[in-house]
């Protein structure tokens, strides 16, 4: 009984020495992680561009929630600041109009002037 568990063990110890030694055969290449759907380089980004994306893992590697968050927070100053440009635009495109239609001399549609104040006021609050 005594030589049966030396010899399992002699075939334990060399099985573990060979394994570690690579005689066991090697791991495959590591196959690299990579972002699966990659940002549009033809056109700014958008919401839905920032909710697709996915970060590869890695063992050791970042958050997922907190990087989420920040994707988040991210795509959603985006959206902000996608839907202030267009009122913006609009109220230039809104103003221009206007004074193009007014005949040269007369005074423009009444509140026109409080109007563009207040635009004004919008643009050097929000360049603070």
């Amino acid at each position: 009984m005594f030589w049966l568990v030396v010899v399992a063990m002699a075939v334990v110890v060399g099985g573990t020495a060979l394994v570690a030694l690579g005689g066991g055969g090697t791991l495959p290449e590591a196959v690299h992680d990579r972002i699966a759907a990659r940002l549009p380089q033809d056109r700014p980004l958008s919401r839905t561009d920032v909710d697709e994306i996915r970060l590869p893992m890695a063992i050791r590697g970042y958050r997922m929630d907190e990087v989420d968050d920040v994707l988040d927070r991210l795509g959603a100053e985006l959206a902000l600041r996608d839907s202030r440009i267009a009122e913006l635009e609009a109220a230039a495109v809104l103003v221009g109009a206007v004074e193009a239609n007014t005949p040269e001399g007369e005074e423009p549609l009444p509140g026109l002037e409080e109007f563009a104040k207040v635009t004004n006021h919008q643009d050097g609050e929000a360049g603070q």
